[in-house]
């Protein structure tokens, strides 16, 4: 593929470098549309990598690592990988201006299958990632309950063990663990037993869908109007929820807890490895989401600035919602006479199971919730959006002309889209739901995640290789990439990448949920599930060495 200046006016606008491509493929790259403004981009950046699993992963694994102690090695993995990659992913997908298939097919083609798994990986996750959402949908709709539903033992699918008050005994269980479990999941008691399809659940992913659909369907113009309330509405009920609950007695003992560093927990090699992991799947480096926004940027945009404002504000929301839900622990700790330690938990239960019973006991116990379960929507959708985005910036740039002929508008090929990926999230609203959701999350999230990361630093750092990406850098905004940057994506990210991908494999453990481990035979659809995304890599390569002419080392 080779590089050379298009000198097209448009607006007297200074134009870019094109990637020569076919002619239909190449009028479509100047007729791309572009964010109304900047500023629209660079919040739909932070509203894509502020997620859900800032407000239950990062204070859960601040609590496991060491408390304080784990924020030294998740702000160097910040400056050493997070923000480094982020800032390659921007300038490729700027440059090239194309979604995360032909963007890495222009930039490597041997590695091409690199962008099909990101976009794999991101429809694999935003079939599952909005069950999420139709929770905190229907937590939401609950919280407009005098006395809220989880606040009492009183209630129909209580059972007899149930206790108003947080125990570390295994034979009783608490009111929201039970409203959680038998009211909303109706859970079965494992994959074997698939249960029936939760028809009150079924309807709110069916709204959850109209809502992302709503927001996505005029691409980049839709997009950017939604993400200004999206993104920034959060942070308003964030420090609400700090304010009112740092005034909570209790409070300070669980924020200690959440700040104060174990230092000895840095020798463990996980704490690293878990701080690395959880960069990548916070910032979303490896899932195209973020390289396919960028892709419609203007091209002379300065991506540093973005790349610093969506790495480092993101990294400071994950800290401030530590601080809203230890300080609540800490509340909680207070009440019941228990230890902080005894009451965290990680992933959905921390926000769904652990938070409400915080809310039960508080003055205003509605207001708080439903401003709670309001912002998890909030943080869901935007996150989910832009997986949605990448499937749809991908098919539209390989099969603009078919797509078009056959849908004849983009608002229904996008509608088609979302019909797609509810109907594949069925399965995680029947009562079996949640054990499809932790098995898809286990081998998604955790699984395929790594290998892709390290491909493509492969595909971009070394086979494409540093310089020409410095030199795309300075043929947009007029700047190389620095000493620092160039010394990161060349041996600083792989390097650690491998590691890292070598310890998860070493470490790996099976999907499990609390206390049942998943039979062989689920284990065996959990990789064929991680497979689903990983395959591409080398049927990417086979197809490329099997179309293009020349050598191996030509291609």
């Amino acid at each position: 593929v080779t590089y050379s200046p298009a000198n097209l006016s448009m607006e007297s606008e200074p134009r870019r470098a094109t990637v020569v491509t076919q002619g239909a493929d190449m009028e479509q790259q100047f007729n791309r549309p572009t964010w109304s403004r900047q500023i629209e981009f660079t919040l739909a950046g932070i509203g894509c990598a502020v997620g859900l699993g800032n407000v239950w992963r990062f204070p859960y694994l601040c609590f496991r690592s060491g408390g304080g102690a784990f924020l030294v090695p998740y702000l160097f993995m910040l400056v050493v990988l997070g923000i480094p990659l982020l800032y390659m992913e921007l300038t490729v997908g700027q440059y090239t201006r194309r979604g995360p298939v032909h963007a890495l097919a222009n930039v490597c083609p041997l590695l091409k299958g690199v962008g099909m798994a990101s976009v794999a990986i991101s429809f694999i996750m935003c079939t599952y990632y909005n069950v999420v959402i139709t929770w905190a949908l229907y937590y939401l709709f609950s919280s407009f309950q005098a006395p809220l539903p989880w606040q009492n033992c009183n209630n129909t699918w209580n059972t007899p063990n149930c206790t108003n008050h947080a125990t570390n005994s295994s034979y009783s269980s608490t009111a929201s663990q039970e409203f959680f479990k038998y009211k909303m999941l109706e859970q079965t008691s494992g994959v074997e037993e698939a249960g029936v399809i939760r028809w009150e659940l079924f309807l709110i992913l069916l709204l959850a869908w109209i809502l992302i659909y709503l927001c996505i369907f005029k691409g980049v113009k839709s997009t950017g109007k939604v993400v200004y309330f999206t993104a920034l509405f959060p942070y308003v009920i964030l420090i609400s929820l700090l304010i009112n609950n740092t005034q909570l007695p209790g409070a300070l003992d669980g924020i200690t807890f959440f700040i104060v560093p174990e230092w000895d927990k840095l020798l463990s090699v996980e704490v690293w490895v878990n701080a690395a992991a959880q960069i990548f799947n916070s910032i979303g480096i490896g899932f195209g989401s973020l390289l396919a926004m960028s892709s419609y940027n203007s091209f002379n945009n300065n991506v540093l600035k973005d790349t610093l404002t969506i790495s480092i504000i993101n990294s400071l929301t994950s800290i401030l919602a530590g601080f809203v839900i230890f300080s609540a622990f800490g509340y909680m700790s207070h009440l019941q006479g228990i230890p902080v330690s005894d009451l965290a938990v990680d992933g959905p239960g921390l926000v769904y199971i652990v938070y409400p019973q915080a809310f039960a006991n508080m003055p205003a116990a509605q207001f708080w919730a439903v401003m709670f379960f309001f912002m998890l929507l909030c943080l869901g959708l935007d996150s989910e959006f832009a997986m949605v985005e990448v499937l749809v910036t991908s098919l539209m740039d390989e099969f603009y002309q078919q797509l078009i002929k056959f849908f004849k508008w983009k608002e229904l090929f996008v509608l088609a889209v979302c019909g797609a990926a509810c109907l594949l999230g069925i399965p995680c609203v029947t009562q079996v739901g949640i054990y499809v959701f932790q098995l898809m999350d286990h081998y998604t999230a955790i699984v395929s995640i790594m290998f892709l990361a390290f491909f493509e630093v492969v595909a971009i750092c070394w086979c494409y290789g540093v310089t020409r990406l410095s030199d795309n850098l300075e043929e947009m905004t007029g700047k190389r990439a620095n000493i620092f940057f160039r010394l990161c994506w060349l041996i600083v990210a792989p390097v650690l990448i491998t590691v890292i991908l070598i310890f998860s494999i070493i470490q790996f453990k099976p999907a499990r949920y609390e206390d049942y481990v998943f039979p062989p035979w689920a284990q065996g659809v959990g990789w064929v599930i991680a497979m689903a995304s990983i395959i591409w890599i080398p049927l990417g390569a086979v197809h490329t060495l099997w179309v293009l002419p020349g050598s191996f080392m030509q291609v």
